[in-house]
Parts: C-alpha cells; structure tokens; sequence
C-alpha cells in the first residue's frame, strides 16, 4: 500500500513505503559506518607503536621491500584522506597519518601500500574497477536526472532505461570495489605481521581499524544497491 506524502497542500507524491524504508537504512547505514571508522581511527591513533615507525616510514619500507621503489609517497591535507593514485602512481597520506607514529596511521598506510602492490602483480579486481571508472562517474552524476527527465518528458522515456543502465555501473564499482579493499587490508597485515613491524597486539588494533575502514564501502554497495531499486521502482511506475 502507497504511503502519500503531501506537499505544502499542493498535490501529492506517491512512494511506498518500501522506498522510504530503503532511503533512510541507507543514510543510517552510510553515517554509521563513517561514525564506526572514524572513531575506530581516533582510538588506536592514540596508540603508539613500539617500533616508533610512522605512517610514512611504514610506507616506504614496505615499497621498497616489494620493488616499488619508484613510488613516492606524498603528504596531504585533510582527514582520513589516504590513498593511492594510480595515474600519478603516488601514495598520498593524510598529515595525522603520513607522521604520526601510531598504530592506526601504519596500519592505514599499510592499506595504500596494498593499492601499489595490486597493480604492481596486476590484480584482476583492481584492473575491472579501473576500467569501469569513466562509467561510473557519469552514472553518479546523470543516472537520477535521466530518469527524470524520462518520466517527466513522455518524448524521452528513452533516457529512463539508459539512466538505470549507467547507475548499474556505479553498483558494479561498488560490489568490485569489495574485494580490492579487503584484499589491500589483507596484503598489509600480513606483511606488517612478517616484517614485524608491529607487535601481534599491535596488529589487532591495526586489523579493528582497516576493518572499519572495509565497512564503508560495503555500506557504499548496499546504498548503491538501495537506490539501484529506487530508480528501477521509478522506471516501473512510469510503465503504468
């Protein structure tokens, strides 16, 4: 049964309650795991590590352990703002990360270091996102206006299919996106728990806080997937 929601008198819009149910678990899925990853990184930044490496100095030593020599590793503003680029092949850590000499900051830059070694062995997940990307950023931003504009304009009921079809590929990204994360956390333990770069407690903090940081982009998937099923709810409506 629809639920209406009356706007200010003026007609009504109907959208059943399903939909709405799916908009707001995906908003308070999507701010719980920001919240989980961001107070996951504050507790274990408060830890140092026993080997005083610091998030940059991890970095460089696993590079360079892996033949990556090659690859610098910058500073950069913001919070959590961590990654790897792949285009400039530069891995970029956040100032809380690149100096501090915590267990979340080597553990986060472990992760990136995980990116660079992913193309370096040539990772199938990694090599189908990277592909898909260009898709995935026209989706994002034209996959909603197309379909409106389709349901709007009887005369273009044709972008209706063609905005579900380019929003398929922001989902697409996200499911593939998966695996790369987790394989990256998995490929930074692992080689801190080799190098003994931090101690096996130290290595539970650091494994709490990639996991939280994984967390993100399953509840990234799981919205994408929510409002895959708005639109195409959209797109059948409009049919009728």
């Amino acid at each position: 049964m629809p639920l209406y929601v009356y706007y200010g008198g003026y007609g009504f819009y109907g959208y059943p309650l399903w939909e709405w149910i799916l908009l707001i678990a995906s908003l308070v899925i999507a701010v719980a795991a920001q919240i989980n990853v961001s107070a996951t990184f504050s507790r274990y930044q408060k830890e140092s590590n026993a080997s005083g490496l610091t998030g940059a100095m991890a970095a460089r030593q696993i590079l360079d352990a892996n033949g990556l020599q090659h690859v610098p590793i910058e500073m950069v503003e913001g919070k959590l703002s961590d990654h790897y680029d792949p285009r400039a092949n530069v891995i970029r850590l956040s100032r809380e990360v690149y100096f501090s000499n915590s267990v979340a900051a080597v553990g986060v830059a472990a992760h990136e270091t995980g990116h660079a070694i992913q193309y370096q062995v040539g990772y199938t997940p990694i090599k189908i996102r990277a592909a898909i990307i260009p898709a995935t950023r026209i989706g994002s931003a034209l996959a909603f206006p197309l379909v409106i504009l389709g349901v709007i304009f009887s005369a273009f009921s044709f972008l209706v299919p063609l905005g579900i079809l380019l929003f398929t590929a922001v989902v697409l990204f996200q499911l593939v996106t998966l695996p790369v994360e987790f394989n990256a956390s998995s490929r930074a333990l692992k080689v801190l728990r080799e190098r003994q770069m931090l101690s096996p407690q130290e290595l539970k903090g650091a494994g709490k806080v990639l996991h939280a940081a994984a967390m993100t982009y399953v509840a990234a998937l799981i919205t994408a997937i929510f409002n895959l099923l708005r639109l195409l709810a959209i797109a059948s409506r409009n049919r009728n």
